[in-house]
């Protein structure tokens, strides 16, 4: 069972569908109930940091959150926006995040004018630092979708286990003890998507 944190910003629909396609049940929960039941859990996201974090607040679900992922130790897949929620703070707002995770959120800076887009939009190959778990069995530069304006910095670089380019190189994924992120979007990302899917079911 895998549940799918629902807070109102996520791509909720396309999850659920690569995971029953993978043999998994999926329950859709944005109660501290349906939470403290849960075994392994996806935190998606799409829009804006601050929003992200009030939807969160006002389902009264960061306690629950921060008991499961930080004491209970469950695995935890974010994504996206759900991935930039588990640092400490973002360029994006004003608001604290998580903080799972010791870094922050920041915009792309180009140093030259290069014409590269924000957001970056589309496909991009990874270089995976750490294949076990979340990229085992994938050929080397595995492709994925990515959509975004802001990514990631960790304090450590160990908690980053693949980079990606978008003018610079730049974190894609993450692992910090039983936390697992990723920039892109694995239920955009056809075969590698659902490999990496996969492989975190049997985390």
């Amino acid at each position: 069972m895998v549940t799918i944190i629902d807070y109102g910003m996520g791509n909720i629909g396309s999850l659920e569908n690569m995971l029953s396609r993978l043999g998994s049940s999926v329950d859709i929960c944005n109660s501290i109930a349906g939470l403290d039941k849960a075994q392994k859990l996806v935190l998606p996201g799409v829009g804006h940091f601050d929003n992200a974090v009030e939807q969160l607040q006002r389902l009264k679900l960061i306690d629950i959150l921060n008991r499961k992922v930080k004491i209970d130790k469950i695995p935890i897949l974010c994504i996206c926006l759900g991935a930039q929620l588990i640092m400490g703070k973002s360029e994006e707002g004003i608001k604290p995040g998580l903080g799972w995770v010791e870094g922050e959120v920041i915009r792309f800076r180009f140093s030259n004018n290069n014409n590269l887009r924000i957001p970056h939009m589309g496909w991009n190959t990874l270089k995976v630092k750490k294949r076990e778990p979340l990229f085992k069995n994938m050929t080397d530069n595995p492709r994925f979708y990515f959509v975004h304006s802001y990514h990631l910095v960790c304090k450590h670089e160990d908690d980053g286990i693949a980079t990606s380019e978008h003018g610079y190189e730049f974190v894609a994924a993450i692992q910090h003890e039983n936390i697992f992120a990723t920039q892109f979007h694995p239920e955009k990302s056809h075969k590698f998507g659902i490999q990496l899917m996969k492989n975190f079911l049997e985390i």
